[in-house]
């Protein structure tokens, strides 16, 4: 127990220590200076001293014994009457508590001087309780009086607007049948009064004829006499027809209702929305909605349909659908085009270098040009389509040259949609491979010339005739097999056979007769496209006819503007570019397609209004792709339940290698994971890239591009997560590792054991005891088994019991035999098999 100073104690009290201490003296307490040390006891001596010295005792009879305290408290209870149009009554409830505290001594005396205190205890312990009671069954009936008089007033309020609602309706449908009636008596009145003025009119006209016929005055010239109305000025102008005001007219409509249903012809653009259809067919919106929805379509009245989609609710509803042709201003400007004169020039062949990844495509061409790609490429293999226009001693030749590996199937039939001649590098050590093979149906799908060579005969392991056997069957028949195609077996790193492919090149392009008119205006399709930091859109052309300008206005897909620069393969700056020659244009208003088409126009008008004609297409057919997208979504949702998903932002520095990786990480969905690209695009990695990102979700993929340094700090701010690639290859490893994480585990069942049922024992206490046989694996009490009889299913539980002669055991290996109970299940006959199985969780893959 803690111990205080005199002088401490007397800071407390307010007093000096001096006379503290002659305080202390005078209650028995002895202490020399304000540095001893006090006690409760002496602190409690001090008090005593005190108290009598000021006349008070503890046992002072005039002293209060006990106290009680009393409260009161009143709450208000709304009741809803009786009746549709009571009202609400307050009812005051009041509640009283009282408490009694009493002086521990009177207590103590009490026991001392009452013999009975134990019954008075009890009684008012007694009367505690009973009061307790009494407080709990007020609240209970307080509380079920209040949910009661609840309850009354919803049902009241409820009946009264049920009551309501009913008469409304009633209302509004003789409301309804009252205007019907009027309409039609209106109409059948007003079209009386319309028959009744023609019948008129007819007779009218045929009494003036008949007064012409008989008297037709004429002038004195010789001519038939005007007729006017008498007093009027003949006059050179007609005088105005005076209008009857509508106020003149009857307030009735001619309208005659339909005895039969009316079919319509519907012009259908190419994309219509659905208050639009419907006002044309003139139907409610609704009708068309309720169609839409038949068909499985949820949509809006202010959603777009394409013109498939309209057609068919246009039939449905039994109506006539015309294409509706619209004003295409692409066709004015092939119109435009001027027909050409005589056969042109010959031009260099297109030829597209295609085979599969690391086949030595890009090494051939380096050899032909004397220039080294495949160094400057990520991982040493091709990720963007390359045009080059090499000069041979043979002649002139354009090569394109595609990449190999799988994700870039687009850019490899954009390839050959844009070539003349294809040729195939296979390489002798591998054969024909996934990607040869797919470069075989391009070239098919095309219609063009294809030329085998055969690459890397330098290598010592190289089969020239394992490749033509394997190519045979895929129906490449080589030319000394009796087929068409010609085999050219060629080194690119040695040289070896390169003058007779370029030989076998021309010479295929002498016998298709290619020819160009470079009078006219250039035409021609972008092969690549990127977007520039300090250049801007920048877009490479290959000219397929007529000649490219400096300067001239260019239509490329959904872009337009005037070429502000030109250049070649090699980066030189160029003035016009002839048919067959790759370019890179500057000036464009935007990063084309790869894959648009290119032609030169008139002038700045018409290719503004062809390039916004053509926005608003694609716009309108992604909204609607987007709206099918999430319709199916939502249905799939409903029947199979949520799907996960993976959303992704995609950046790269050129169109064609943002395709590929779209292309590519969409394809890794599945029925339980679902991956989206939320946003694609040429560049640098923007702030509103990292917004949006952030928005949806999304992991943010720089392809051969970086974040500028708004997005750095959005993304170190909202702890994006980005990554960075170089190899397409590492960008779809980590996205598929991405899936399979959210993937999880499944649970599969793996068979351990087999029993057969030799005989069946009856026990009392353990029913139907099986005989068994172990042939294979093993049995263990813990794991769950079948019941199978004909090798069919027809029970499935957990054991009871397993033993070996009398004793319990855990497990019984093939080739023993021993006794096993099946739990809740006693129909167990000889014959039988129990089968013993586990489950265990592994994880899911894409595969």
């Amino acid at each position: 127990m803690s111990k205080v100073t005199v002088s401490q104690l007397a800071e407390v009290l307010g007093v000096s220590v001096d006379k503290l201490i002659i305080q202390m003296g005078k209650a028995g307490i002895e202490v020399g200076s304000g540095e001893d040390a006090v006690s409760n006891d002496d602190k409690k001596n001090l008090l005593a001293h005190l108290r009598s010295t000021h006349g008070k005792s503890e046992s002072d009879a005039t002293a209060p014994r006990k106290v009680t305290l009393k409260r009161k408290s009143i709450s208000e209870l709304r009741i809803q009457g009786s009746g549709p149009r009571a009202s609400t009554k307050t009812v005051n409830v009041e509640f009283r508590k009282r408490r009694t505290y009493v002086k521990r001594e009177a207590l103590q005396e009490a026991e001392q001087n009452d013999p009975e205190r134990e019954k008075v205890q009890k009684a008012l312990e007694e009367a505690q309780e009973r009061r307790e009671a009494e407080e709990q069954l007020r609240e209970r009936a307080t509380e079920k009086a209040r949910v009661e008089a609840e309850e009354t007033a919803r049902q009241t309020a409820e009946e009264q607007a049920r009551k309501a609602e009913e008469e409304k309706l009633q209302q509004e449908a003789e409301e309804r049948v009252r205007e019907e009636t009027v309409k039609r008596a209106a109409e059948e009145e007003e079209r009386k009064q319309e028959e009744a003025r023609a019948q008129k009119l007819a007779e009218e006209q045929r009494r003036r004829k008949k007064e012409r016929a008989k008297s037709k005055p004429t002038t004195r010239y010789g001519r038939a006499e005007l007729h006017v109305a008498g007093g009027a000025t003949v006059s050179r102008r007609r005088k105005p027809t005076r209008r009857v005001s509508s106020s003149s007219r009857p307030t009735e409509h001619g309208f005659s209702k339909p005895t039969e249903p009316v079919v319509r012809e519907v012009l259908i653009p190419e994309t219509i929305t659905v208050s639009e259809l419907a006002k044309s067919m003139a139907i409610k919106s609704g009708e068309v909605i309720k169609v839409l929805m038949n068909m499985g379509m949820m949509v809006t009245i202010n959603q777009p349909l394409d013109q498939d989609t309209a057609t068919l609710v246009v039939e449905e509803l039994g109506h006539v659908a015309t294409n509706a042709e619209e004003k295409d201003i692409e066709l004015e400007l092939l119109a435009e085009e001027p027909v050409p004169e005589g056969e042109g020039i010959m031009r260099s062949p297109v030829v597209t270098v295609m085979g599969h990844v690391d086949h030595g495509k890009t090494s051939l061409l380096d050899y032909i040009k004397a220039s080294k790609v495949a160094d400057s490429e990520a991982g040493g293999i091709t990720q963007h389509v390359g045009a080059y226009h090499v000069n041979t001693p043979k002649g002139s030749v354009t090569f394109l040259d595609t990449p190999g590996h799988a994700a870039f199937t687009a850019m490899r039939a954009r390839g050959a949609k844009a070539t003349d001649i294809v040729v195939l590098v296979v390489a002798a050590d591998d054969g024909v491979m996934p990607q040869t093979k797919e470069a075989i149906q391009h070239a098919r799908a095309a219609g063009v010339t294809l030329i085998v060579a055969v690459n890397k005969i330098d290598i010592p392991d190289s089969d020239i005739d394992r490749v033509k056997s394997e190519l045979a069957k895929e129906e490449v028949m080589p030319e000394d097999w009796g087929g068409e195609e010609l085999f050219v077996p060629v080194s690119a790193k040695t040289g070896e056979g390169i003058d007779d492919l370029l030989e076998g090149i021309l010479l295929q392009a002498e016998l298709l007769e290619l020819r160009a008119d470079p009078a006219r205006k250039a035409r021609g399709m972008v092969i690549e496209s990127s977007l520039d930091k300090g250049r801007g859109p920048m877009a490479t052309v290959l000219v397929q006819d007529g000649t490219l300008k400096l300067g001239e206005m260019v239509l490329a897909g959904q872009e337009f503007g005037r070429v502000r620069a030109m250049f070649d393969e090699s980066g030189a700056e160029i003035d016009a570019a002839g048919p067959s020659i790759p370019v890179v244009i500057l000036g464009l208003s935007g990063v084309p397609f790869a894959g648009d088409e290119m032609q030169v126009v008139a002038n700045e008008r018409k290719a503004r209004e062809a390039a916004g004609q053509r926005q608003d297409r694609h716009r309108e057919g992604r909204l609607a792709q987007q709206q099918a997208a999430n319709l199916q979504n939502l249905f799939d949702n409903m029947d199979t339940g949520e799907q996960l998903s993976v959303n992704l932002l995609i950046r790269a520095d050129v169109q064609g290698s943002v395709e590929a990786l779209k292309d590519a990480l969409t394809k890794l969905s599945n029925d339980d994971v679902s991956v989206n690209v939320v946003a694609s695009g040429v560049g640098a990695i923007t702030g509103s890239d990292a917004s949006l990102a952030q928005a949806s979700g999304a992991i943010i993929i720089g392809f051969n591009v970086r974040a500028d340094s708004s997005a750095r700090k959005s993304i170190q701010e909202n702890e994006l997560d980005v990554h960075y690639y170089s190899v397409i290859y590492e960008a779809i490893d980590d996205i598929r590792a991405a899936i399979t994480g959210l993937l999880g585990t499944e649970t599969r069942e793996k068979i351990v054991g087999l029993a057969q049922v030799k005989d069946v024992f009856r026990s009392s206490k353990l029913g139907a005891i099986a005989g068994c046989l172990v042939i294979e694996g093993h049995v263990k009490r813990a794991n769950p088994i079948r019941v199978l009889r004909d090798n069919v299913v027809i029970f499935e539980g957990e054991l009871e019991s397993l033993r070996r002669f009398k004793d319990d055991v855990g497990e019984v290996k093939s080739g023993t035999e021993c006794g096993i109970g099946v739990k809740m299940y006693n129909d167990v006959k000889p014959d039988d098999q129990i089968e013993c199985f586990e489950r265990i969780e592994v994880a899911r893959t894409l595969d």
